[in-house]
């Protein structure tokens, strides 16, 4: 009999010393789950060099593992990052930077200023303000560990737009070692200085990549702002997770299985705006701009007249009622340098009224073409842009082009774009992005107006000498009033050739679980100072 009551007891006891452990259990679980940011992309991840593309997805990873010189805040004012002071010599040729103490990189090496220069000028060979600085530059040499100096060939007033560019390209800071590396290869690992460090044991390309908080990351002292300031990691570990299927997404961001879900599809946010969890804000001020770009090495859009009937063809109503839907989140806007910025203008603009079909097909006969296969790339994961090309076929199979609509996956289309080969060897004639306005509110900074061919030209590889010779005037300009002269110039001459077809203004929301905090406003997605409450 006592032996039954003490297994009896022992039992009671052993089931409290369980429940005791399993409510120790979950306390631990919700306390490390406090400590795990789950993010979903607006792409998957495979393209870990953000010095070799343009993609958002890379430069968002980017901004992630790698700090840089300088940084904007939210005035758009270029402040010191990595850099403590610096000092411009009397004749305006010379900059002598220092950089801060405490900058160290993942793998335990110290930043050094041979670090620097390798980074800029790898950076530098890709990315467009990064040529035009260089193209300025007479040297760069090291002072010594911490000090380097920028020695110009003639002034020159962009160097500090230039080292804070906010957006892609961005000059991020990497090891020499890797910025040995060609600036069209891939980097063979990650190492930066940044507050996050990628775990590449857990990297699926775009699947899945986790990050984990830097301990050796000294944030600057100041409030951070756009991205600028310190930059606090107040979570422990990051997932990036990949949900192509926005239903999906939706449905996780709803239950808490993730915390945030950085582009939200526009058809479900009225559902999303039910959730008491979840709140929905964008957090992209400067507004973000889709492109229509052409490849000029591929014929028959090597004729300008073949570009100007597509230009005419094309209305931005009906690309942006397709892709976003709600007018308030979009605005038809030719203004090639950004509808809210200071070198704002219609000039030369087409496709912000209705379409001339008649013209666009007469333009078409008179270039002579002769029905060749037009090959449009066509994403099919990337919701934000995944119309766009279905709304371009059959406005071109309308006035007599032939049309091969390929579609694939966003990474996919980022590798093949690079292609210079001829559309039966891996080639193509057309595809469609987005770029913030960030990207593109200068002539320098704006890739599509970028004349420079296959001598770094961006994607589809334009190239003109008189526009290089405005943007060249542009760079040496500091007038705001002529820098405007010079734009509206550069803006004419890019719609006369068709260096890029804009599609419209657009402002993507984001969805994000109530209990998140710290998200900053900013050109590009920014994960640090956001914590769990």
């Amino acid at each position: 009999m006592r032996s039954r009551r003490f297994r009896q007891l022992a039992s009671v006891i052993g089931l409290g010393i369980g429940l005791g452990l399993l409510a120790g259990a979950a306390t631990e679980a919700v306390a490390q789950d406090k400590k795990t940011l789950r993010f979903v992309p607006h792409s998957g991840l495979r393209i870990t060099d953000p010095t070799i593309t343009t993609a958002f997805i890379s430069r968002n990873h980017g901004y992630m593992i790698y700090d840089t010189l300088f940084a904007v805040n939210d005035k758009m004012e270029v402040k010191p990052q990595m850099v403590e002071k610096y000092e411009l010599s009397a004749d305006k040729l010379t900059y002598t930077f220092t950089l801060r103490d405490g900058l160290k990189f993942h793998n335990g090496a110290p930043v050094t200023t041979a670090d620097v220069i390798a980074s800029l000028q790898r950076w530098g060979k890709a990315d467009g303000m990064g040529q035009k600085l260089l193209s300025y530059t007479k040297e760069m040499v090291a002072v010594n560990d911490k000090t380097f100096q920028l020695v110009l060939k003639e002034p020159y007033g962009l160097v500090l737009d230039s080292l804070g560019k906010p957006s892609s390209n961005v000059p991020f800071i990497m090891t020499k070692e890797m910025a040995a590396t060609p600036h069209t290869q891939n980097v063979p690992d990650e190492i930066g200085s940044g507050p996050f460090r990628m775990i590449k044991s857990e990297f699926q390309p775009g699947v899945k990549v986790v990050y984990e908080k830097n301990p050796d990351y000294k944030p600057r002292s100041e409030a951070p702002s756009f991205m600028s300031g310190g930059k606090l990691a107040k979570v422990d570990r990051v997932e990036w997770i990949t949900m192509s299927d926005a239903q999906t997404a939706m449905n996780a961001i709803v239950k808490g299985e993730i915390d945030i879900w950085e582009q939200a599809s526009y058809d479900l946010l009225p559902e999303l705006k039910k959730s008491k969890d979840v709140v929905v804000k964008d957090f992209g001020p400067l507004g973000m701009n889709y492109m229509m770009r052409m490849n000029w090495l591929q014929p028959p859009l090597d004729n300008v007249k073949v570009r100007q009937a597509i230009l005419h063809a094309i209305y931005q109503e009906d690309y942006l009622a397709a892709q976003v839907g709600d007018p308030e989140y979009y605005k038809v806007c030719g203004a090639m340098f950004g509808c809210n910025t200071p070198l704002k203008s219609e000039e030369g603009a087409v496709g912000t009224k209705k379409p001339d079909l008649a013209k666009a097909k007469k333009l078409l006969a008179e270039s002579g073409y002769k029905g060749e296969k037009i090959v449009i790339m066509a994403p099919t994961d990337l919701n934000s842009i995944s119309q766009l090309p279905l709304v371009t076929a059959p406005v071109l199979r309308s006035i007599g082009m032939n049309i091969d609509l390929q579609s694939m996956d966003w990474q996919t289309l980022v590798g093949r774009r690079a292609k210079m080969d001829p559309v039966d060897q891996g080639g193509w004639h057309i595809f469609h992005t987005a770029w913030g306005t960030a990207d593109m509110m200068n002539p320098i900074a704006n890739a599509g107006v970028r004349g420079l061919g296959k001598q770094g030209g961006f994607f589809g590889w334009t190239e003109d000498a008189e526009i290089e010779k405005l943007r060249d005037a542009y760079a040496r300009e500091t007038d705001p009033a002529k820098q405007k002269e010079l734009a509206v110039a550069v803006q004419k001459r890019a719609y006369e050739l068709v260096m890029y077809i804009p599609l419209g203004e657009y402002f993507q929301p984001s969805a994000i679980r109530k209990n998140i905090e710290g998200l900053l406003p900013s050109p590009a997605f920014l994960l640090w100072n956001v914590e769990k409450k």
